[in-house]
């Protein structure tokens, strides 16, 4: 891509309105624009970055054998009523009602939803278990929508449910979706740690916060620091692994606020190994039994031909929160650097251009058509500017790698580095073969 037919409407002055730098730098470099308080419109940047972290998310539920699927926006009351929701739900949720005056809702989460389906599809025991899982908007209308797309309230969401038909195989399934979570992270580049959290309106008493660590979190957690040591590649997806895995994490005291108490923390993490910060929260599991499924009579034939009610659990991922989520955790010093796997782009090629001199231009132009036929997302930065400038817009955008065509260019040997690493003097071949492994 071209940055001159690129639309990316960077502005210059810090947005007085925006308070976090995730906000801030969304904001500047032209990923989002508010359309209304806490909805946003989503610009090319910013939607390639959210696409690319959905494809991972999408990937590592697909690894666990979830099932995708794609429910509406717009649901019943109806259902909500049956399950007893929709008066307790609160005012976060937005009701409607269409032309024939039946009272709809514009979903805040999908365990109604999903359940009706499940219910009118599924009979009997054998096709237990089961793991659905889709990724779509969802709408909660915030009291205060804040800092940007991290407390918003139109929001793209990966909610996955699953249905066992006891309680030891739903904490199976409870265990997959730990595992999930944690590997999905892993690949964002987002070191994340399961903590005992609340099930809130959700329901259910087993309940996981996966959290990273900011300083500008929403919860205050506390935990052990030796939590920080497992390292979540050395389990499979398999039910030993992954009930091992659940032990070696349960074994450290990691809780957020609504779970803490203090004799509890001294008495289970040494002084010098307590951890009191504050943390973003970039997912939630729950395990509710069958809260949803006795009220909503969803229930399957057993081997011995009883009725069951099914167990549940339900998994969510603010797909669109985690944008921001990396910006909190990557941001530095006026400088960002995505993820390789979620960077907008590959590759940006930077050229001095001098208004009467073409040939860093030239130059530029040969890299990129021929990083393009490899197949390398790249971004020319064709606009006459300043170098020292580009520099510093470049560094805001963070993409990870640069190829920087100027004075030390040299033959065929061409200026190229990581952001935050010192630059080193490659051919094109060399930073092909580098931007393709």
């Amino acid at each position: 891509m071209l940055l001159s037919k690129l639309f990316i409407p960077i502005t210059k002055d810090l947005p007085t309105e925006a308070k976090i730098k995730s906000h801030q730098l969304m904001l500047r470099t032209g990923m989002i624009r508010q359309s209304s308080a806490g909805i946003y419109s989503w610009l090319p940047l910013g939607f390639k970055v959210m696409k690319k972290i959905e494809n991972i998310v999408r990937n590592e539920q697909n690894n666990i054998g979830a099932q995708e699927m794609l429910m509406p926006t717009i649901q019943s009351a109806d259902i909500w009523k049956e399950s007893g929701r929709y008066d307790d739900y609160g005012e976060e949720m937005l009701r409607i009602s269409d032309r024939q005056k039946r009272e709809m809702l514009y979903g805040p989460t999908n365990e109604e939803q999903i359940t009706e389906i499940f219910r009118s599809s599924v009979k009997s025991y054998k096709l237990l278990p089961q793991i659905f899982y889709h990724i779509q908007w969802k709408f909660r209308d915030e009291l205060r929508p804040r800092f940007g797309v991290m407390r918003c309230r139109e929001f793209y969401m990966k909610d996955a449910y699953s249905f066992d038909l006891n309680e030891n195989e739903a904490v199976l399934s409870y265990n997959k979706m730990f595992f999930a979570y944690l590997k999905t992270f892993q690949k964002l580049g987002l070191k994340s740690i399961p903590m005992k959290a609340d099930t809130g309106p959700i329901g259910g008493d087993l309940s996981h916060e996966f959290i990273i660590l900011a300083d500008t979190g929403e919860s205050k957690i506390y935990t052990d620091k030796k939590i920080f040591d497992i390292s979540i590649d050395k389990y499979q997806n398999t039910d030993a692994s992954l009930k091992k895995m659940r032990t070696d994490f349960s074994q450290f005291y990691a809780v957020t606020d609504d779970k803490f108490k203090s004799e509890d923390f001294d008495k289970n993490v040494k002084k010098e190994d307590q951890i009191q910060t504050k943390g973003i929260e970039v997912g939630h599991i729950f395990y509710f039994g069958d809260k949803y499924s006795k009220p909503m009579k969803c229930s399957v034939d057993s081997k011995e031909g009883k009725k069951i009610f099914v167990k549940m659990g339900s998994y969510g991922i603010g797909v669109s929160r985690l944008v921001a989520a990396i910006i909190e955790a990557k941001y530095s010093k006026e400088k960002m650097k995505w993820p390789k796997l979620v960077s907008p782009f590959d590759v940006v090629i930077i050229p001095a251009i001098n208004k009467n001199d073409n040939s860093n231009l030239d130059k530029a132009k040969k890299i990129y058509d021929e990083l393009k036929t490899n197949g390398i997302d790249v971004l020319l930065d064709d606009v006459e500017e300043n170098i020292s400038n580009k520099f510093k817009k470049h560094d805001l955008l963070g993409i990870p790698f640069q190829i920087i065509i100027g004075s030390k260019t040299k033959n065929n040997m061409f200026e190229f580095k990581e952001i935050d690493k010192e630059s080193q003097m490659l051919d094109l071949n060399e930073i092909t073969k580098l931007l393709k492994n």
